[in-house]
């Protein structure tokens, strides 16, 4: 089968950071899926593991968290779907990735694509979705107030992936008022029409034009981006006892601020639960096809906001380095070999 990967980590402008390659078609087994895929998109992870984590062996790395795809083949524990069915899912980050013709992904990790939209338009969505709805609502736990606290939430980086589809699901599904930050007018423009209530720069001071609102201090902030630049900014904007989360990597983290307010810090990574295999991993799955049902009644839009054409190696270095300005809006795929 064809497939795009690595085989030494390190920067984009290599003639070798990606690579079309052959490699055999894998077979399920245990709880596992063959997919045959459809549409990808690419998130931060992909460029980030491929500038640091080595290939394994003589045969490339193959990268890619997100994917729509047609079930071919079942492992004999596999009992949620069948051949013929199509699913959408995020993968696991210490398996192959999705960038290749075939793909095994544990069924339990896997949800129902939603009927309504393209898989190009599907694939955009899985492990923004997932990463946005664990963070709200299991880590942040935002339908429970925070006592004194404005029912509000500030989402910093709200026109990127993950924040685009936060927006969504907050409006879909809570009351709470939604700040989100962006700074140039075409990211601004997008988090309004993805339904946020208030938009403020995150290129200028936070705490002055969150008081400007005149709505008193949310209990929530959520960071996707830039976290260590914005520590100090979010201790002086968000309430007492209010919750914080992030899902970047900042290199320092000073969490001793904090502790005045009773500040809760909640990290989220999507991947934690099929790394660790957790006792609750098909939770994953009962939000993919949650996602599912918003989409096909029209609550959730699919954040794709190009398709660069087909699964290769020079179209995902094309997507690779457009998120490497940090500047994206919005998700970028890639359909069909």
């Amino acid at each position: 089968m064809k497939a795009v990967g690595y085989r030494s980590p390190g920067p984009l402008d290599r003639d070798d950071a990606l690579i079309d390659f052959e490699m055999e078609t894998p077979v399920p087994t245990g709880h596992d899926l063959l997919v045959r895929i459809q549409a990808v998109s690419v998130n931060p992870v992909d460029y980030k593991v491929r500038i640091g984590r080595p290939a394994e062996g003589d045969t490339p790395a193959v990268l890619g968290w997100d994917a729509v795809g047609e079930v071919v083949a079942v492992g004999d524990q596999a009992t949620t779907f069948k051949p013929g069915d199509v699913v959408w899912y995020a993968g696991a980050i210490n398996r192959p990735g999705t960038n290749a013709e075939f793909h095994l992904v544990d069924e339990r990790i896997v949800g129902r694509k939603p009927a309504s939209v393209s898989a190009a338009a599907a694939a955009a969505l899985p492990l923004t979705s997932l990463t946005a709805h664990e963070m709200l609502f299991d880590r942040l736990r935002v339908t429970e107030p925070v006592p004194g606290a404005t029912p509000a939430i500030l989402i910093i980086g709200g026109s990127g992936g993950v924040g685009s589809i936060a927006i969504q699901l907050l409006r879909a599904l809570t009351d709470l008022t939604v700040i989100a930050t962006a700074s140039r007018p075409e990211t601004q423009a997008w988090v309004r029409e993805l339904g946020a209530h208030h938009v403020i720069d995150h290129s200028q001071p936070l705490p002055p034009q969150i008081e400007t609102l005149g709505i008193g201090q949310p209990g929530f902030v959520f960071s996707t981006n830039r976290t260590d630049f914005y520590v100090g900014q979010i201790t002086e904007l968000i309430a007492p006892q209010g919750r914080f989360g992030l899902i970047d990597d900042p290199e320092s983290f000073d969490i001793m601020p904090f502790k005045a307010k009773s500040l809760s810090v909640h990290w989220e990574l999507m991947f934690t639960r099929s790394l660790f295999n957790t006792v609750d991993i098909g939770r994953q799955g009962e939000i993919l096809n949650a996602v599912a049902d918003l989409v096909d009644a029209g609550e959730i839009r699919s954040t794709a906001t190009e398709t660069l054409g087909t699964i290769n190696a020079a179209n995902l270095k094309r997507a690779h380095a457009a998120l490497e300005t940090g500047k994206a809006r919005g998700k970028l795929v890639l359909e069909g070999f």
